[in-house]
């Protein structure tokens, strides 16, 4: 999915969003995202880890940006960001429910490598917004990527952290 993130920096260690599904008028909030530093995420208990994607890829692959600031202030802000965890809930799945917020909140996870996107949906975006996704991960290389802190993107090693919904299981039998 699609997912504008509206931030507000804490301090130099955490930053909270909003997700929108869009940036419309008609656009609805359908979760949100905790960031912290690595440092911060090191000091984590192992099984809080596996709430915790890394953002490496994101900013790399050139997916991940900030539409309406000069490349400079982007390019140092990915710089930042490479290093970031992000721990992410959905709330509203708009891709399926369009009226209401049905079902379980659930856990989201970071695209960790090529060919995991659709790229139908990343080139519509790219067009709508006019952003050049291939030329950004072009822009990008000289950001050097961190090896990825161990316990963090956990569903790559089988564990996957979910919410069971009350409604869906109350029904099978």
């Amino acid at each position: 999915m699609e997912a504008h993130h509206y931030c507000a920096i804490l301090n130099e260690e955490v930053i909270q969003c909003v997700i929108y599904d869009g940036n419309r008028k008609d656009a609805k909030l359908m979760g949100v995202e905790y960031i912290i530093s690595e440092q911060l995420f090191n000091t984590l208990p192992t099984p809080e880890k596996a709430l915790w994607h890394s953002h490496v890829h994101e900013v790399k692959s050139g997916q991940l940006v900030a539409p309406g600031i000069p490349e400079v202030a982007e390019h140092a802000l990915m710089e930042k960001l490479v290093h970031t965890y992000g721990k992410t809930w959905h709330t509203w799945h708009t891709d399926l429910h369009k009226r209401l917020p049905l079902g379980a909140p659930q856990l989201m996870m970071g695209f960790t490598t090529d060919g995991q996107a659709d790229p139908r949906m990343v080139a519509e975006r790219d067009q709508r917004m006019g952003i050049d996704s291939t030329e950004k991960k072009k822009t990008r290389i000289d950001i050097v990527a961190p090896p990825i802190a161990p316990g963090a993107d956990a569903w790559q090693q089988g564990t996957v952290i979910q919410i069971t919904d009350p409604t869906v299981t109350a029904h099978q039998h």
